[in-house]
């Protein structure tokens, strides 16, 4: 709303105009004639007087549009206040002086300049065939609340203080980190990340194993926030079943339930045969929580197939799914008798989306299917209610349509609101409105045929920052590519086609957040 501010005369009266969504108050005197109005209200709008339509909504004055020389009447007495609705598009060459002082991003301090969101994020420099850490370490800096966890570390763990300093450096700094703490200090922790070949220079390793190590260290710090922090954020727990195959036994029936935990999800994309045949996440999954395993049968006295069944029990608010893309070949017919380290090339499908509901317990998938019931309830009705306004609409004025508008909106917040405080949300840990869905915002990818070696590069949805927050989720489709201390703009399109089966980069780590609404 505008209101003038300015000495009043004696005949001024209260002044309110309607200009599409926005309301404009001022004091005029009516003497001054319809011109004189017109001329204040394209000072006011920059919509010009010779195309603008003014209404009146005083009782006594013209009816329809203000005619041209328009005079008021001279008694205006009983007038209290001037209603008007004013139609008309404003000028849009009028160069008006910005109301803030232009600033440069070139002018920033540079770790203004950083958080500014107006420059691409910085990359890690390789110091060694450290691509593994490199990508996995961009895909934490953008997992939501992780930096600020780590933030608050006061312990003396050299692996955790590594990763704590090179995030912060991530966030301040507009030109390449150098993560030297952190390569240094996982080597010393982890002696299998400081291997060398027999020319002396760093081997390869695993972005997984060493994602597993730092997740595994943070969950056993002395320091209890960051350790509840880390299992409340990634923990993931099952409830497995074991029974006994029907092949086994017909007559005979055992079972039993353990209870077990995770930080992550396997997509299992080795069932190569036609019931098993894997080219899509879910199916992986799918098979890695089910199967047949040989152990002792106390009620046949002697080993048996047992079939095994596992369901989540709790979900985490950030996902970690592993495509199982490397796996230990035996070769019993070379002369080390070792075994090789192989890479699965098959292309296995995924989305910007997660299903989870499938995976979880009857408890957990009751929760969900509710709030699902409700949220599709909810859309119908705020569908017809859409409809019917835009029938209102057809039938009514400029100024009805504007307070169409209004409704529907009124009607988006009344439906959200209702969903609040109407249903039981999943978790407490979880996002309110959590129906079973998981939002990909981060993904680590292995290019070349050797296992042990190729080369790692992190994927990151650009509006994701450290703090989870994500206002334009659902429509941003821009994604950032670090290739070590390149770093590159890239689309959804270009995430979705990580899915292996041939020598480009194939997904091997995916992120996901837990998502509001599907």
């Amino acid at each position: 709303k505008k209101t003038e501010k300015r000495t009043m005369e004696a005949t001024d009266k209260p002044t309110t105009v309607k200009w599409g969504k926005e309301v404009i108050k001022f004091y005029f005197a009516p003497e001054k004639g319809g011109n004189a109005l017109k001329e204040l209200l394209c000072e006011k709008t920059n919509v010009p007087v010779d195309r603008m339509k003014v209404m009146s909504k005083t009782k006594g004055l013209w009816r329809g549009i203000m005619p041209s020389d328009y005079t008021f009447p001279s008694d205006m007495s009983s007038v209290v206040e001037l209603n008007f609705l004013l139609m008309g598009t404003a000028e849009k060459d009028k160069i008006k002086a910005p109301s803030k002082k232009t600033i440069f991003v070139e002018d920033l301090p540079e770790d203004e300049a950083a958080k500014s969101g107006m420059v691409e994020p910085p990359g890690l420099t390789n110091l060694g065939n450290t691509c593994y850490l490199n990508s996995v370490t961009q895909c934490l800096k953008s997992t939501p609340g992780l930096t600020n966890v780590l933030s608050q570390y006061s312990g003396q763990n050299p692996m955790m203080l590594g990763l704590k300093h090179t995030l912060a450096s991530l966030q301040s700094s507009t030109r390449a980190v150098q993560p030297y703490s952190l390569v240094s200090s996982t080597k010393s922790s982890y002696p299998q990340f400081a291997q060398t070949n027999a020319q002396g220079h760093p081997m390869q390793c695993d972005a997984e194993e060493y994602l597993s190590c730092l997740l595994d260290t943070a969950a056993r710090d002395p320091d209890r926030q960051l350790s509840s922090g880390i299992k409340g954020m990634f923990g993931i727990e099952f409830e497995e079943t074991l029974s006994l195959s029907h092949t086994e036994s017909e007559s005979e029936s055992e079972s039993s339930v353990k209870h077990d935990s995770g930080m992550k999800l396997v997509c299992n994309i080795q069932g190569y045969s036609s019931e098993n045949n894997v080219s899509e996440v879910s199916q992986g999954i799918k098979l890695s929580m089910g199967g047949a395993i040989t152990k002792h049968s106390e009620k046949l006295g002697r080993d048996a197939e047992f079939t095994r069944e596992a369901k989540i029990s709790k979900l985490p608010p950030v996902l970690v799914v592993q495509f199982g893309r490397f796996y230990w070949k035996l070769t019993p017919n070379s002369m080390d008798h070792q075994g090789v380290k192989c890479k699965v090339m098959k292309p296995v499908g995924f989305s910007e989306t997660l299903d989870l509901y499938n995976f979880c317990k009857d408890d957990i998938q009751s929760k969900i299917r509710i709030l699902r019931e409700a949220h599709a309830k909810e859309e119908e009705e705020r569908v017809a209610k859409k409809l019917k306004n835009e029938e209102i609409i057809k039938k009514d004025d400029q100024d009805h349509d504007m307070e169409g508008e209004d409704d529907d909106a009124e009607l988006k917040a009344a439906l959200a609101m209702s969903m609040q405080v109407e249903h039981e949300q999943v978790q407490d840990n979880l996002p309110e409105g959590f129906m079973g869905c998981y939002e990909l915002f981060a993904v680590v990818t292995h290019k070349g045929r050797d296992a042990d070696g190729g080369h790692y590069m992190g994927w990151v949805k650009a509006d994701t920052d450290n703090n989870g927050s994500d206002e334009n989720a659902a429509t941003n489709d821009d994604w950032f590519v670090f290739d070590d201390d390149e770093v590159s703009p890239c689309k959804l399109e270009d995430i979705v086609k990580l899915k292996g089966g041939g020598d480009w980069h194939m997904s091997y780590l995916n992120f996901y957040r837990a998502k509001k609404g599907m």
